[in-house]
């Protein structure tokens, strides 16, 4: 690990401005991600600022409805809040199929959106890698990349988000709140947060150097009880998504009111199923109307080399998911 300067915010003002000043300082919360990336000298920080003291962990419920989720409350407390399991029960299943609980204990909300990639070529720095260093070419490409994206890769970059959480969020509409070191507040919707690689794959997000999640906020739905999470992995605990699904309906009857579809696992942010969702809606909840739009989502897939199988996955665990809410998680 390389030298740093480290410093204590003990506000929001101070803490974003000592970032803003320097470009290559970085905010340290839980520190689950961004200290293993500089034990194995992908990230360079040549200063941290320790934000862990602020008071940004309150989860609240908002005035017109829905729930504010402070950006450095910790996973697991988000994932027990009463609020979060009666009215949110997708993100709570979804924070609790992520990393261990020593993790969830440590890792921060706001940090859990910032977590990169877990690519083997990002964290192995003798291979060529465009989001590690720009220009340096795509080891992944060409390589073994069997856990690698499906949807909306570019030849820069193939690699696939992590966050299981994120992937709730994404179905669930939430919104990003952050604020810069003018004090001026932004809110930025889930979808447009995270960025797919196109040619500078090094950003991850729309976040700009020294703003800092505030909160992630919640609109009010009637999706808490037919919605599901469904994470499909090489072994049952502490393992990343090789598909992902975050699914919930809202009924009419035997109809589909609304629907929300979100992937992880395929794509370097989440992907949102649009096409499955919008097929979906004013349709009989059966198994073959969750078949027919899961197998229009997939059919934009487009397999590397080592990953074809991921299709099929997708297809199959749409619905699996799909029926899993419909039954309130319960089969």
């Amino acid at each position: 690990m390389r030298p740093f300067k480290y410093s204590n915010a003990t506000d929001v003002a101070t803490a974003t401005q000592q970032l803003a000043a320097n470009p290559n300082a970085r905010f340290l919360a839980g520190g689950t991600n961004l200290l293993d990336l500089m034990k194995e000298d992908v990230e360079r920080p040549d200063e941290l600022i320790d934000i862990t003291r602020l008071n940004l962990t309150q989860i609240k419920s908002l005035s017109g409805g829905g729930l504010s989720i402070g950006g450095l409350g910790k996973n697991t407390d988000a994932a027990n809040h009463p609020l979060v399991r009666q009215n949110y029960p997708l993100l709570t299943q979804a924070i609790l199929a992520g990393a261990s609980g020593q993790i969830r204990n440590m890792a921060t909300n706001g940090g859990n959106l910032l977590q990169r990639t877990r690519c083997p070529y990002f964290y192995e720095t003798s291979m060529p890698c465009n989001k590690r260093e720009p220009g340096s070419g795509c080891g992944a490409r060409e390589g073994i990349n069997r856990m690698h994206a499906i949807f909306g890769w570019s030849d820069s970059c193939v690699a696939v988000y992590p966050s299981d959480m994120s992937v709730a969020l994404a179905a669930l509409d939430a919104i990003v709140r952050v604020r810069n070191a003018g004090g001026q507040e932004r809110t930025i919707p889930f979808e447009d947060f995270h960025r797919l690689p196109g040619s500078t794959p090094e950003k991850d997000t729309n976040l700009e150097h020294g703003e800092l999640i505030v909160a992630i906020e919640l609109p009010k739905n009637n999706f808490a009880e037919k919605s599901y999470y469904l994470k499909v992995r090489d072994r049952a605990s502490y393992a990343f998504a090789l598909v992902s699904v975050a699914a919930a309906l809202e009924m009419d009857g035997t109809r589909i009111k609304q629907s929300r579809i979100a992937l992880g696992g395929v794509a370097h942010k989440p992907w949102r199923a649009l096409k499955a969702e919008k097929m979906l809606v004013g349709k009989e909840a059966t198994e073959a109307n969750f078949v027919a739009a899961a197998a229009a989502e997939m059919a934009d897939a487009r397999p590397l080399e080592h990953n074809a199988f991921k299709v099929e996955l997708g297809r199959r665990s749409i619905v699996r998911a799909l029926q899993m809410a419909l039954d309130g998680g319960k089969s």
